[in-house]
């Protein structure tokens, strides 16, 4: 059969990948059902908040989520945001997109290990730092203050909302956007704090003026708890920024890696893992767990950036990495057994010692980048940055905001929903487009 070029009105049916028409006898051989099932997986985990038909019925519904993924706009900003090191001071240090790269590998490969979808997992980890802003968490902590009037500024509870209304891909009957329209599991693998914001409570994953989807998302969730794919993924986080942001301190020449055995040195480590990562840290912990990282046979004794010591270097992140996975692998088994993990049917089990030893590798990062000689007089110039950006273009107001954000903006009745329109043009910005910004308005 060949096919007929051109669309006409009465045409029986459309191949979506070539654009051409095909015959009827064709369309009828096409499955008639959505996009494929996963297996354990329900339908209801695979619902999305406004109903499409399937565009390729050779796929599943998570198999989409990760092409809508890695298709946004939203993804590829990351590529200009900070992860520890802001992005363009050097070729060596990981952005916020390769940091993300990294994390769905490593969720998808231990999701996969234990019964997750791996395309699910994977989606999870390509989507969780989406929300995040210019210059890290730091810009995170401006924003913040910059937002409290219209309900604050959190990286996870931004991500939601890219995902759910900011990121343009589908639109609902009324014409309002939602998001990238992702299935309910793959929402719900992307949020490690599933509660509004609260006293006592830095993180939180979703703002009041998301509560809606938050709540379908959330169906038949326990309240507080975050699924299994969604521990999966916040694990992968800490190990890849754990030992990757290691990586880029040694190979930068902030961090002397031989300083690790020197007791002064030790004791600074310690401390700063002590007050950021790991508070219930018992008497000792925190040495012994660096005391087992420098023995192990792979750790790099020093570094020079030979070839060689760039070679086992990456051995030693490489043998970081399999070895925080294998550890929770072998736990989580020890304690579920060998069928397939998903959704709340379990929950990840990691053992205390490997914790400690996740949390010292933190706070290398933390001593010997953020806390560096001239560090904090760059983070201050980035807070006086998004500061007065956010003031110059609540100031301006729509004629300054992009013309996608125009249009919620003037259909904001309230100073605090137009404060959140401000915030989110901000928010979507690179650390470089960021400046430009503030030069221009500034």
């Amino acid at each position: 059969m060949q096919p007929r070029v051109g669309r006409p009105d009465d045409s029986p049916g459309v191949d979506l990948v070539a654009g051409l028409e095909l015959e009827p006898s064709v369309v009828d051989d096409l499955p008639a059902a959505d996009d494929l099932p996963s297996v354990g997986y329900s339908r209801a985990d695979e619902q999305r908040w406004v109903d499409e038909p399937p565009k390729r019925r050779s796929r599943t519904a998570f198999a989409r989520d990760r092409a809508r993924i890695l298709h946004s706009a939203a993804l590829r900003r990351l590529a200009a945001k900070t992860q520890v090191v802001q992005a363009g001071e050097s070729d060596i240090p990981r952005t916020r997109l390769t940091h993300t790269l990294e994390v769905a590998q490593i969720a998808r490969e231990l999701g996969g290990s234990l019964g997750c979808d791996p395309d699910l997992v994977e989606v999870a980890g390509l989507a969780h730092d989406l929300g995040h802003p210019p210059f890290g968490h730091n810009g995170e902590q401006a924003l913040d203050v910059m937002a409290r009037s219209c309900g604050g500024f959190e990286g996870n509870a931004q991500s939601l909302r890219v995902l759910t209304r900011l990121e343009a891909k589908t639109m609902d009957a009324a014409g309002n956007s939602v998001g990238l329209n992702l299935t309910r599991a793959a929402l719900d693998a992307t949020t490690k704090y599933p509660w509004l914001r609260r006293e006592g409570t830095a993180k939180f994953g979703v703002y009041q003026d998301d509560l809606a989807v938050f709540e379908w998302l959330r169906t038949g969730a326990p309240a507080g708890r975050t699924c299994f794919e969604a521990q999966v993924m916040d694990w992968a986080d800490d190990v890849a920024y754990s030992v990757h942001d290691f990586e880029d301190a040694v190979q930068l020449g902030h961090l002397d890696v031989r300083v690790m055995t020197s007791p002064d040195e030790r004791a600074g480590l310690v401390e700063v893992a002590t007050q950021w990562y790991a508070g219930d840290a018992h008497s000792g912990e925190l040495e012994a767990a660096l005391d087992r990282l420098v023995r192990l046979p792979y750790w790099l004794p020093a570094y020079d950036g030979s070839q060689r010591s760039l070679a086992d270097l990456k051995n030693l992140t490489s043998s970081l990495i399999g070895r925080f996975c294998q550890a929770v692998d072998v736990a989580t088994r020890e304690r579920y057994g060998d069928g397939r993990l998903t959704r709340y049917a379990a929950d990840l089990v990691i053992w205390r010692e490997v914790r400690m030893e996740v949390a010292v590798l933190k706070a290398t990062a933390v001593r010997y980048i953020m806390r560096r000689a001239g560090a904090e007089s760059i983070y201050e110039r980035q807070r006086d940055v998004l500061t007065e950006l956010v003031s110059a273009l609540v100031l301006a107001g729509a004629p300054a905001l992009d013309a996608w954000l125009r249009p919620t903006y003037l259909g904001a009745d309230t100073d605090a929903a137009r404060l959140r329109v401000v915030i989110d043009q901000v928010a979507s910005l690179t650390d470089t487009s960021v400046v430009a910004l503030h030069h221009r308005y500034c």
